[in-house]
């Protein structure tokens, strides 16, 4: 009898270029000689779902949970094994999605946060770069106190320069330059006293960091990737 590898789901399009990475950043990361040796997976780019921050902060996630649930009724049918959901904010409701379906939604804040207590312990004070939605839901907070870590958001002007990147810069589809992010992860470390910056949007995963950058930091969309990865190769 043959061995099937487990299906992964994606449900994307939130938003469609941070999708496309975590697509590119799952090939590139899969130890494959062929074709063959790659995860297969059902890719949802779901573009024109209401918008994730101003969901939470208007508190009206009807319109966007039923969309959400004709997704993942898709991926039910095309019969993936795990769903995984490059979109930090959406987290919030990750409770509702998960009592939808049967099928395990991979949690990447969850997993974030026990890599870095894996390698920080107890204590360690977590600055968390992410949208208003992702910051106003306390998604990311409540797992670090979970943790005995010691969550912290960048003050509130420092705050809108990150929203201007994620919607202004990245989602406006310009060239970003990695230094005015780089420089918010270096004062977040130097002047706020941070052990680690968690890169909690998946819009922010798309700009290359410098090795410094990266040396503070631990990005959900590269915990995700692994995580997707290492399920999906566990044969039936």
């Amino acid at each position: 009898m043959m061995e099937h590898k487990r299906r992964l789901g994606v449900l994307g399009g939130m938003g469609p270029k941070a999708t496309s990475v975590f697509i590119d950043q799952i090939i590139d990361a899969t130890a494959a000689d062929r074709d063959q040796d790659h995860i297969d997976m059902i890719i949802l780019n779901h573009a024109s779902l209401p918008d994730r921050t101003h969901v939470i902060l208007e508190n009206n996630p009807e319109p966007f949970l039923r969309e959400i649930e004709k997704d993942i009724r898709l991926l039910e049918h095309a019969e993936v094994a795990y769903i995984a959901m490059p979109c930090n904010t959406a987290h919030y409701y990750i409770e509702e999605m998960q009592r939808m379906t049967s099928i395990p939604i991979i949690d990447m804040v969850e997993e974030t946060m026990k890599e870095i207590h894996a390698q920080h312990g107890d204590g360690c004070k977590v600055g968390i770069l992410a949208t208003n939605g992702t910051l106003h839901s306390g998604i990311y907070s409540k797992s670090a106190l979970k943790y005995n870590m010691v969550p912290h958001v960048p003050e509130p002007e420092v705050q809108q320069q990150v929203m201007n990147i994620i919607y202004k810069d990245i989602k406006g589809g310009f060239q970003v330059d990695p230094k005015e992010t780089e420089e918010i992860i270096h004062n977040l470390v130097t002047i706020d006293g941070c052990q680690c910056i968690i890169i909690a949007c998946t819009e922010l995963s798309i700009i290359p960091f410098s090795a410094e950058a990266k040396r503070v930091s631990i990005d959900a969309m590269d915990v995700l990737v692994r995580r997707s990865i290492e399920l999906s190769q566990q044969r039936d």
